[in-house]
């Protein structure tokens, strides 16, 4: 009997040493894939944006171009970017290679911030929201995947908001070509970061925060499903290898649906960076609001104004 009561208190006492240690286990786990997420998606997208960049400044010029003037009435002055091509010609002819790296520097930052988030935190949103809920068709998971890129998306876009203010300023700015939108010098992003906020508080550093967060909701909620469904198919249906070929097939399908639907928010989410401000009032000078960007803006220049730079900015996410 005290063998067995021995016996019984050692298997308890060894329940209990035990069954601790392997609970903590699963939740650094997660972390960790999270966390490796996130720094693999913030270091990928910055090898991208290294070669992608002088398109961002293109597409930012293109979107700018024409601002508020009705279709068929810029002149030709005015109007010194014809398409991506053309206007990659006329930054590097007039701006070097400088010119069509400007805002590099911050735009890896930013990549880390919006990207890593994207990336990083897609799987444990969706994951969460599939086994809460217990989904399992195909319509069911395709909609947890909607909504876990929208919310990964719109976490990216408010934590590198300053960052993509700061980007844009830069991008725009041409000394050649003045009437490009309103030109910011900028010859410090951190300099310039602390201005803002000196001046105009955290609303003017969180200026078209709104818009980032509508632009990258959208983009993350069709970029993210799309690519995974795409790879799943053209790997199980058509039986294509899981190779870099396959994996680039599949981006550029991608990039392209993102575009399409990302583009309006884009061209919208750029005016509203990059609108001079009141000094007084710390108001834009030009719109009140994303949605008031879009009116002005489609009652000017037609709904092909929401598609300035489109080739561009699909060159830059494919």
């Amino acid at each position: 009997m005290a063998a067995t009561s021995e016996s019984f208190q050692t298997t308890a006492t060894t329940a209990t040493t035990t069954a601790p240690a392997t609970v903590p286990k699963q939740i650094p786990s997660k972390v960790k894939e999270t966390a490796v997420g996130f720094v693999i998606g913030g270091l990928a997208a910055c090898g991208a944006v290294t070669f992608t960049n002088p398109t961002e400044v293109v597409k930012t010029r293109l979107q700018l171009q024409g601002e508020l003037v009705r279709a068929g009435q810029l002149s030709a002055a005015a109007r010194p970017y014809h398409n991506t091509f053309q206007a990659l010609q006329v930054v590097f002819k007039h701006e070097g290679i400088r010119g069509l790296q400007r805002g590099l520097g911050v735009a890896y930052i930013y990549q880390i911030c919006l990207n890593g988030s994207r990336i990083g935190l897609y799987e444990p949103v969706r994951d969460t929201v599939v086994n809460a809920f217990g989904l399992r068709s195909e319509q069911s998971l395709l909609g947890a995947g909607i909504f876990a890129g929208a919310v990964s998306g719109i976490a990216g876009a408010m934590l590198g908001s300053p960052l993509y203010l700061i980007k844009t300023r830069q991008q725009s700015f041409s000394p050649v070509f003045k009437q490009i939108g309103h030109q910011h010098e900028i010859r410090s992003a951190w300099t310039a970061l602390a201005r803002i906020y000196q001046t105009e508080g955290l609303k003017g550093v969180y200026r078209g925060v709104d818009a980032a967060m509508a632009r990258a909701g959208v983009g993350s909620a069709v970029q993210m499903p799309t690519y995974m469904i795409g790879k799943n198919i053209l790997i199980s249906r058509f039986g294509l290898p899981d190779t870099i070929g396959t994996h680039l097939s599949t981006s550029m399908f991608a990039g392209f649906l993102v575009a399409i639907a990302m583009n309006p928010f884009d061209v919208i989410s750029t005016r509203m960076y990059n609108q001079g401000v009141d000094p007084a009032t710390g108001r834009g000078l030009l719109y009140k609001n994303p949605l008031d960007c879009f009116f002005k803006m489609t009652r000017t220049e037609g709904v092909r104004g929401l598609y300035k730079g489109f080739l561009a900015h699909y060159l830059r996410i494919g």
